[in-house]
């Protein structure tokens, strides 16, 4: 009876394998759950070659498993780490040869302050697309404002930190426009501070954006969209300041300038009048070296000009005897050149033998011993011919010669047209440097009217106040020199007594 019981027991209870059995659970988990949000802080992370990533959420109470395929790891929004607290989406599954559940992770995002930092980079991204952080559109800041504007709260230490940097570096008028700084509706309010300030009649040179530090919500208003595109659209330079030197906020992004501290933020605005006059002091010394160095360099050139002028009477001095050599050698130009004419004339008759040479020769022949001459009659025939010859030869060679002399006077000769030419020539430069002479003589200019007055030492007059009263005088006029006595005229203009 047992036995049959037992049997029939094992015959109503259904028999699984493991496989179906973890098979029939993953469906059951992928059916009942879904795609599901679960938050808790990242643990166990581990990247592994392949590209998948394994990691751990968990909170007070549990713990599950979680991967990340590689496929998903570009597309999962942020990079986790160990510690960050984040919300994790995904489906539930089962992993059957490890009889464990996990959490396939297809999306992720920061939890908490996780969360803000988040929307805070996904705006980031956004104005970094548009542009609004490039360097080009930075405004630069003016070197001394006359007015700076201030958009903080009026309560707190930052309004007293930047007016006693302000006053104490180069004192300015501050023009503050209060704001909330945090909290609910702080954003509008620097938003519409910021848009103000740039639309009032006299508008600050400079905007000081300022408050002290604070955790990240305590800052978020500076994070906000309206306040960044107010700053980016702002004609006036922007000097951002929020929190303390650690803290960045995306206003630090698009101001034309960061400042670390409100007080950093003031000595940016203004300069250090102490310096300025120091650096104006310094600059009005190099000015003054540079001009006095200036001056010295034209009067050394001056100087060197000057000493290379000529001197006007050796020059005229040099023009005079120049003068007076070309006459000299003018004069004793024309008859050696006629003499070396006359002598190229002369030397072609000295080469020919004389009359009486010719006889003395023919004589000396003819007075030879008969024993060296041939018959008389032959003899006497041949000394008729060739004195004949020579004869003739003398007289074509007479009026050859003479007829070459006249050929060489004629086309040698200097016509007295000629000669006087270079006569007037010479004497047309004579007239023209003497006429220099007479432009540069101090007698041209006493002939114009002009008179010189000196004294009885012979030193020139130049002033009204030089000669006492009475004093004698000598004037020199272009024909002759007269003496005269100093006077004094009345208010009338006639010579007092």
């Amino acid at each position: 009876m047992m036995e049959s019981d037992a049997a029939s027991t094992r015959g109503n209870v259904p028999q699984y394998s493991v496989s179906e059995i973890s098979g029939a659970i993953k469906r059951t988990l992928e059916t009942g759950f879904g795609r599901v949000r679960v938050r808790g802080e990242v643990t166990e992370l581990k990247r592994y070659p392949s590209g998948h990533v394994y990691l751990s959420l968990k909170d007070e109470g549990g713990k599950i498993s979680g991967v990340i395929w590689r496929g998903t790891v570009s597309r999962l929004g942020m990079a986790p780490e160990n510690g960050n607290e984040v919300i994790a989406t995904g489906k539930v599954s089962s992993y059957g040869e490890r009889s464990s559940y996990q959490l396939i992770i297809d999306r992720m995002e920061f939890a908490g302050e996780g969360a803000l930092l988040a929307n805070i980079e996904r705006l980031r991204r956004k104005l970094l697309e548009e542009g609004l952080f490039e360097a080009d559109r930075k405004k630069p800041i003016p070197f001394l404002p006359t007015l700076v504007g201030v958009v903080t709260s009026r309560a707190g230490a930052v309004l007293h930190d930047i007016k006693t940097t302000i006053e104490r570096r180069f004192p300015r008028d501050v023009l503050l426009w209060p704001v909330a700084v945090q909290g609910e509706g702080a954003a509008a309010q620097i938003a519409a501070a910021i848009e103000g300030m740039a639309q009032r009649p006299r508008r600050p040179d400079v905007l000081i954006v300022a408050r002290g530090g604070g955790s990240l919500e305590d800052l978020m208003a500076f994070n906000d969209e309206r306040v960044l595109r107010a700053v980016a659209a702002c004609p006036i330079p922007v000097i951002s300041a929020v929190g303390h030197e650690t803290d960045t906020t995306l206003i630090d992004l698009v101001s034309d300038r960061r400042a670390p501290t409100p007080t950093a933020a003031a000595e940016m605005a203004v300069p250090l009048r102490s310096e300025l006059v120091s650096d104006l002091a310094h600059r009005t010394a190099r000015l003054a070296g540079g001009l006095s160095r200036i001056m010295q360099v034209s009067r050394g050139r001056l100087e060197q000009a000057t000493a290379g002028l000529p001197d006007l009477p050796s020059l005229l001095a040099t023009a005079r005897m120049r003068l007076d050599d070309r006459g000299q050698r003018l004069d004793l130009a024309l008859p050696a050149f006629v003499m070396r004419v006359r002598s190229r004339l002369d030397a072609p008759l000295h080469q020919l033998p004389s009359p009486e040479l010719i006889v003395s020769r023919a004589r000396a022949i003819l007075a030879s011993p008969v024993r060296q001459l041939p018959l008389p009659v032959l003899m006497i025939e041949r000394r008729r011919a060739a004195l004949q010859r020579a004869d003739t030869a003398l007289v074509t060679a007479w009026q050859r010669a003479d007829q070459q002399f006249h050929r060489r006077v004629e086309r040698q000769r200097l016509s007295p047209e000629t000669l006087k030419s270079a006569i007037r020539l010479q004497k047309a430069r004579l007239e023209g440097l003497g006429s220099h002479l007479e432009a540069v003589s101090p007698k041209a200019i006493l002939s114009r009217g002009y008179v010189l007055v000196q004294d009885s030492k012979g030193r020139p007059v130049t002033s009204a106040k030089a000669t006492p009263v009475n004093d004698r005088i000598v004037l020199s006029f272009a024909d002759g020199e007269r003496g005269a006595k100093l006077d004094t005229l009345t208010s009338q203009g006639d010579l007092g007594l």
